[in-house]
C-alpha cells in the first residue's frame, strides 16, 4: 500500500507548504500557551479561558465578512495579509502583561485565524479544479497534522527547559511561521476578485441561505467530536477507568499519525455530494460505535482491558473523524456559489471555533457529569446529525440549482 502525503506539485504543494509552516508554529504554541500566559503574563486560567471563549466567539462571526473581502479583493492577498496579521498578534503576546491587553491580543489573533480559513479555502477554490478539492485537502490536513506533530515536539522542548525565554521562543517561532506562510502564499498564482454584487443581492447572501445555515448547523454539531482527545477522553482515562495515565498521549499521537497517514486514502471515493453524504452518514455510525466503546471501558475490570478497549474507541473515531472531514469539504464547496467561496466557507468554517467554545462545556457536562449515558447520548446525537445531513444537503442542492444563473445560489428568505 503507497502512502502519499505530498499533494501533486504546483500550487497544491505550495499550498501545503503554507499549512505546513503555520502548522508546525501553532503546534509550538498550542503546548506551551497556557503556561506562558499564567507564568509569565501573569494571568490566572479563568481569564485565559474568558478571554479565549469572547475571542473565538468574535472571531467565527468575523469570518464571513473577512471571506467576502477575500472575494472581493481576491483570495490570494488578503490571505497572505491576514497571515501576517496572525503573526502580528503572537508577537503582541510577547508583550502583554494584563488580561485587556490580552484579551485585544487574542481578539485579533482568533479574527485573523477564522478569516485566512476562509481566505485560503477561497484561494484553493480558485486554483484547484472542483473535482481535486476535497482530495488536495485531504493532503492539506496530512500535512496539517504532521506540523502539529512537529511543533508539539518543539513546544515540548520549551516545556522541559521550562523558562521564560523558552516560552518566548516558541511565540518568536509561531510568528515566524505565520510569516513564512504568508510568503509562500504570495508566491502562488493570483486569483481574480469576484465582480460586483447584481442589483438588490444582499452584500452577505450566505446569511440568507437557509438550507446552508441548516448544513452548516449540522456540520457544527458534527464537529463536537474536536475535544474528545484533548479533553473528554484524557478526563475520562483519568477519572473513570482503570487505565494507565500514559495512555491520553498515546491516543493523541495515534490519531495525529492516522490521519497524517491515511486521511488522503479515507477522502479519495469522496468527489460529489451523493459520495459526500454517504461518508458523511457512515462516519456517524462509526462515532456512535466509538461512543460506546469509550463508554463501556468505565465497566469494572483490569486496566489492561480498559487500555484495549479506549485504543479500540480511538481508532474507531479517528476513523469517523477522517469520513466526516472527507464528506464535509465536499458539502461546504459544492454548495457555495462559485463567486462567493470566501464568505461561504467562512459562514461553513464557523463550526470549528463553535466546537472550540461550546464543546468542552458540552463533552464534560455529557461525560463525566453523566458516565456511561452520556457517552451513549453523544453518540446518539452525533449519529442522528450524520444522517439528518443527508436531507438537508439534497434541500441544499435543489435551492442551489433553482437560484439564478451565474452560479448564486443565495436563496432569499421568504
Amino acid at each position: 500500500m503507497t502512502i502519499r502525503i505530498l499533494p501533486p506539485p504546483g500550487a497544491p504543494r505550495r499550498l501545503a507548504a503554507a499549512q505546513l509552516s503555520n502548522s508546525v508554529g501553532d503546534g509550538a504554541y498550542y503546548v506551551c500557551s497556557a503556561l506562558y500566559f499564567i507564568r509569565v503574563a501573569g494571568l490566572s486560567p479563568a481569564q485565559i479561558g474568558l478571554g479565549l471563549t469572547i475571542a473565538w466567539a468574535v472571531g467565527s462571526v468575523a469570518g464571513v465578512p473577512l471571506g467576502a473581502l477575500a472575494d472581493r479583493r481576491g483570495p490570494r492577498g488578503t490571505s497572505a495579509a491576514l497571515a501576517v496579521a496572525t503573526a502580528g498578534s503572537v508577537l503582541a503576546f510577547l508583550l502583554i502583561r494584563s488580561f485587556w491587553g490580552f484579551l485585544f491580543a487574542v481578539l485579533v489573533y482568533a479574527t485573523a485565524q477564522c478569516g485566512l480559513a476562509a481566505s485560503r479555502q477561497a484561494l484553493l477554490a480558485g486554483l484547484v479544479p472542483p473535482e481535486r478539492r476535497t482530495g488536495v485537502l485531504a493532503h492539506l490536513q496530512s500535512m496539517l497534522n504532521g506540523g502539529l506533530a512537529l511543533g508539539a515536539a518543539l513546544g515540548g522542548l520549551a516545556l522541559a527547559a521550562d523558562t521564560e525565554r523558552a516560552y518566548l521562543a516558541v511565540f518568536v517561532l509561531d510568528a515566524v511561521s505565520f510569516l513564512v506562510c504568508a510568503a509562500v502564499l504570495l508566491r502562488l498564482p493570483a486569483v481574480p476578485p469576484v465582480e460586483g454584487r447584481e442589483a438588490g443581492e444582499p452584500r452577505l447572501a450566505v446569511l440568507r441561505d437557509r438550507p446552508y445555515a441548516l448544513v452548516t448547523l449540522l456540520n457544527a454539531i458534527l464537529l463536537l467530536r474536536m475535544p474528545l482527545l484533548s479533553l473528554a477522553v484524557p478526563l475520562w482515562i483519568v477519572q473513570r477507568t482503570q487505565a494507565p495515565g500514559w495512555l491520553v498521549s498515546a491516543l493523541f499521537v495515534l490519531n495525529t499519525v492516522a490521519v497524517m497517514l491515511f486521511q488522503v486514502r479515507m477522502a479519495r471515493p469522496v468527489g460529489d455530494l451523493d459520495s459526500a453524504r454517504r461518508a458523511v452518514r457512515v462516519s456517524g455510525l462509526v462515532m456512535a460505535a466509538s461512543c460506546a466503546v469509550f463508554a463501556v471501558s468505565a465497566l469494572p475490570g483490569a486496566g489492561w482491558a480498559a487500555a484495549a478497549l479506549l485504543v479500540a474507541g480511538a481508532v474507531l473515531q479517528v476513523d469517523a473523524e477522517m469520513r466526516q472531514s472527507a464528506g464535509s469539504w465536499q458539502i461546504g464547496f459544492s454548495l457555495a456559489p462559485a463567486d462567493r467561496i470566501g464568505q461561504y466557507q467562512g459562514f461553513f468554517g464557523t463550526g470549528v471555533p463553535v466546537a472550540r467554545t461550546a464543546g468542552p462545556l458540552v463533552l464534560t457536562s455529557l461525560i463525566l457529569v453523566w458516565g456511561i449515558p452520556g457517552w451513549l447520548l453523544l453518540g446518539a446525537v452525533l449519529l442522528a446529525a450524520s444522517y439528518g445531513m443527508g436531507p438537508a444537503v439534497r434541500r441544499a442542492e435543489s435551492a442551489r440549482s433553482s437560484g439564478g444563473a451565474g452560479g448564486r445560489a443565495a436563496v432569499r428568505a421568504s
